[in-house]
């Protein structure tokens, strides 16, 4: 199961460029259900997601380099491109405020998420949590915009159909 929450991202604070990042590649082959072939640097994966915004079923499979070149190849829409940074919540936390991060947060991560090509420009920051009641009692930092996690507007899926 994945709980996550989805932020629109204005302005990122510099630190945060500081972590070492990912270059991610994916495509999808179904989004209804979800079916995406991902590139995470020398890593290749087949996802399924069940239906859902906050919380759904995800299952990942390791794919060889051979296989997911095979598969991107029958995705459907546009291959998504971005650079990924995992950043410790309680360091993204002291990026926006110099007031103290709450104990809850310690364990988190944000994966922010700088788009390339069609999408360049759009910066958006995950959390994903290990139960229900962490997702909905979640303060983001400062410097994450908007919630965007039930709109349904910024999932990748959404966006690689255009």
């Amino acid at each position: 199961m994945e709980i996550e929450r989805k932020y629109l991202i204005h302005e990122i604070p510099k630190v945060c460029l500081s972590y070492p990042y990912s270059q991610i590649e994916q495509g999808y082959l179904c989004t209804e259900p979800v079916v995406r072939v991902r590139r995470d640097g020398d890593e290749y994966y087949l996802t399924y997601k069940g239906k859902g915004l906050l919380a759904r079923e995800e299952y990942n499979l390791p794919l060889t380099r051979e296989a997911y070149a095979h598969l991107i190849a029958k995705a459907d829409g546009i291959i998504l491109s971005k650079r990924r940074y995992r950043i410790p919540l309680t360091d993204a936390m002291k990026a926006g405020s110099p007031e103290t991060v709450p104990a809850e947060v310690l364990p988190l991560t944000v994966e922010l998420d700088v788009f390339e090509g069609r999408y360049q420009g759009l910066i958006l920051a995950e959390v994903e949590f290990p139960t229900m009641e962490q997702a909905e009692s979640f303060t983001p930092p400062s410097w994450f915009g908007p919630d965007v996690t039930l709109s349904g507007e910024y999932q990748n899926s959404r966006l690689s159909r255009g």
